[in-house]
């Protein structure tokens, strides 16, 4: 039976901005919010709008993020006509499969996505936080008759240089792509999210192949082939919250953010829940002599020390005297007694010694990585 719409999620990056955040694993499965990953809001995205079979594409450290993913239940992508797929590189007699940019990935799913028979296929990125209907999208590109839709949103004039830009006409339909233009025409910056037909996609992969023409990258070489071709390619404007947390600081910022009951994500809107593949932990425990402020706290979290403004995930222990301020603890951490972790970002498993201070500022956010110990003797590990 003829699916409408496949995703495809791309989570294969490294991240590398990220820095020891992302040195085991891939970006997309990074922690956020004390209960999420990045990629649950891609998926949780496809579920809510009624999508149901993604392809998630992955290739670097992938073992975290396909743990966590797995068969897509925790999302209701499990059923007998949905799934969620792994699509990993892969050996074969003309060579190792190796993705070697976005578009390259999706040709080298052809067969699956050959498989699945889609009309449409939604092209995402696995490290973005935010909430999308994807069916209006949808709706959207079929109204305007479209070969390509990109989702673009606004932003200020003075950051849009940081982005490939869509100079579009009164229609919305796009005349221009710039990548990353030094003097941008206008402020519609891509999200990274397209949706093509498919059919049209197929052929100019295929194409590309077989006449040895660059097509490895949309940004660079699909979408400015379908341009000049003079296909129809519009824009999808969207004015929610979106965030890229592809830097520590802004890793930092969108989880400080978060914090607040009234945050932009706005996770608390029961109509269009975040969904995540969580550890089943006891209750949260705040000691006699715990003082929390301003916080998220986490089931199987045990608290005796001070936290303010800070989130304290999953099966985290925070000792008698410890402090932790403006700082996220991913799950698994231990804060030993009289630490103090400020403007910081723990990574899952790490051991924080006795009286040792991680301390960094507003501009420049202090990480440990993933099952670090800082200060903590061998013998006590």
């Amino acid at each position: 039976m003829k699916e409408e719409m496949l995703a495809l999620i791309l989570a294969g990056g490294q991240g590398t901005r990220l820095g020891a955040l992302t040195s085991t694993i891939a970006k997309p499965a990074v922690q956020f919010g004390g209960r999420y990953r990045i990629i649950d809001f891609a998926l949780s995205n496809c579920a809510n709008s009624g999508i149901k079979n993604v392809g998630v594409i992955t290739q670097y450290q992938p073992l975290e993020l396909n743990a966590h993913v797995g068969n897509g239940a925790a999302w209701g992508l499990d059923g007998i006509d949905s799934g969620v797929a792994i699509l990993q590189p892969y050996s074969a007699t003309e060579g190792n499969k190796w993705f070697e940019g976005t578009s390259h990935a999706i040709y080298q799913n052809i067969a699956y996505i050959d498989k699945v028979d889609p009309e449409y296929v939604l092209i995402l990125s696995g490290d973005h936080i935010y909430k999308m209907d994807y069916d209006k999208m949808l709706q959207d590109h079929k109204d305007t008759q479209a070969s390509l839709t990109v989702a673009v949103m606004d932003v200020p004039l003075e950051e849009a240089s940081r982005f490939g830009i869509m100079n579009t006409d009164i229609s919305n339909r796009i005349v221009e792509f710039e990548e990353k233009p030094e003097n941008p025409k206008s402020t519609k910056a891509s999200m990274g999210i397209y949706i093509f037909n498919w059919k049209e996609l197929r052929q100019i992969l295929a194409n590309g192949e077989k006449n040895q023409v660059d097509m490895t990258d949309f940004g660079k070489n699909v979408i400015p082939t379908y341009l000049d071709a003079g296909e129809r390619v519009y824009a999808y404007e969207f004015s929610g919250y979106w965030k890229d947390v592809g830097t520590i600081e802004s890793l930092h910022e969108a989880n400080m953010s978060y914090i607040s009951p009234n945050n932009e994500l706005d996770s608390r809107d029961r109509s269009w829940k975040i969904y995540s593949r969580n550890h089943i932990a006891p209750p949260n425990f705040i000691s006699e002599t715990a003082r929390v402020r301003d916080a998220l706290v986490v089931d199987g979290a045990s608290v005796a020390g001070n936290v303010r403004h800070s989130i304290i995930s999953t099966n985290v222990q925070v000792h008698e005297n410890a402090e932790i301020e403006n700082s996220f603890i991913m799950t698994d951490c231990v804060i030993e007694s009289g630490a103090v972790v400020r403007n910081a970002i723990i990574g899952e498993g790490s051991r924080i010694g006795e009286n040792v201070e991680i301390i960094g500022s507003e501009k420049e956010i202090a990480v440990v990585g993933y099952h670090e110990t800082v200060g903590v003797e061998d013998e006590d590990r």
